[in-house]
C-alpha cells in the first residue's frame, strides 16, 4: 500500500502540479506587493487617501468593546490583485496558447512528426518479434 502511495506521489502530473501551486504562489505574492508597493499608494494619492485607511465604522470602540470596523479597503486591494493575476494569466498563457492552436488548426505551423524508423531499428524490431515468437 506504501508503495501505491509512493507511485502516486512520483507520477508526472503530481509533481507538474505542485511545481505549478509553487509558481503560482509565488507569482501571486509578486503581485500582491506590486499591488501593495505602486498600484496602492498612486490610487491612494489620487484618491487622498491609502486603501489601508478606507474603513467604515460600525461601532464605535469603548473601555471594554474594540469596536466593529468594515475594512473594505482590504478588499479593494484583493479585487485589483485578483484582476492582475488574471490579466497576466489570460495575456500570457490563454492568448498565446490560443493563437497557436488557430494556427495549428490552420495548418501554418507544422505539426510535429514522428520520423520514419531507421533500417537499423526496423531490422532490430523484426528480430525481436521472432524471437519473442519463438520463445512462445
Amino acid at each position: 500500500m506504501l508503495d501505491d502511495f509512493k507511485k502516486f506521489l512520483f507520477r508526472g502530473n503530481i509533481v507538474d502540479l505542485a511545481v505549478a501551486v509553487i509558481l503560482g504562489t509565488a507569482f501571486v505574492a509578486v503581485v500582491k506587493a506590486f499591488t501593495d508597493g505602486v498600484i496602492s499608494p498612486l490610487i491612494g494619492l489620487l484618491a487622498g487617501q491609502s486603501f489601508d485607511s478606507l474603513v467604515i465604522t460600525l461601532q464605535d470602540p469603548s473601555a471594554t468593546d474594540p469596536g466593529v470596523v468594515l475594512s473594505y479597503g482590504f478588499v479593494i486591494t484583493a479585487a485589483i490583485n485578483f484582476v492582475l493575476v488574471a490579466a497576466v494569466v489570460f495575456f500570457v498563457i490563454v492568448k498565446p496558447l490560443q493563437a497557436l492552436m488557430a494556427r495549428r488548426a490552420a495548418g501554418d505551423e507544422p505539426m510535429e512528426e514522428t520520423p520514419a524508423p531507421s533500417d537499423e531499428t526496423v531490422l532490430l524490431t523484426e528480430i525481436r518479434d521472432l524471437l519473442r515468437s519463438r520463445a512462445s
